[in-house]
């Protein structure tokens, strides 16, 4: 099996009919392209893709920060793609933004995701709570995870 190829570049609008296709594949109440598009001129956001040698979207990753504090809103990829160090990439990206310039990283996930309950874990990221009933269809808590980063550098 040859190792997947693809880049991490900046979210643009000729990305965004793909990401709102891969949010219907990953989720029960995915982000419309619109809410999406919004996101490209919210100076608080920030999103980045995988994208593959041939422009196409294997994966997204979103990230909110106001002051030293980070959010991480969406991380998706593709069914065909998991499993490749693709998620882990994304990730590693904000985690690197968030070591520089955050106290801390915060993002939810619904609890029976356990693949990504174990990537956030093998992140750095901890268990801080519960949102009871947090997600619909099917309704399920979300589990808070948590990395907070060292600020005396």
């Amino acid at each position: 099996m040859s190792r997947l190829q693809y880049k991490l570049t900046p979210m643009v609008a000729e990305h965004l009919d793909e990401i709102a296709e891969l949010e219907k594949q990953c989720f029960s109440m995915p982000w419309t392209a619109e809410m999406l598009r919004e996101e490209l001129f919210n100076p608080t956001a920030s999103f980045i893709v995988a994208e593959s040698r041939e422009g196409h979207v294997l994966g997204y990753a979103g990230l909110h920060a106001v002051l030293d504090e980070g959010y991480i809103s969406n991380i998706a990829v593709r069914e065909d793609c998991r499993r490749q160090g693709v998620a882990g990439a994304l990730l590693e990206a904000f985690c690197r933004f968030g070591a520089a310039h955050l106290s801390f990283l915060t993002l939810e996930v619904r609890e029976s995701n356990e693949a990504a309950i174990g990537l956030y874990e093998k992140h750095g990221f901890s268990v801080v709570g519960r949102r009871k009933d947090y997600y619909d269809k099917p309704k399920e808590d979300a589990i808070l995870m948590t990395r907070e980063f060292e600020r005396d550098e």
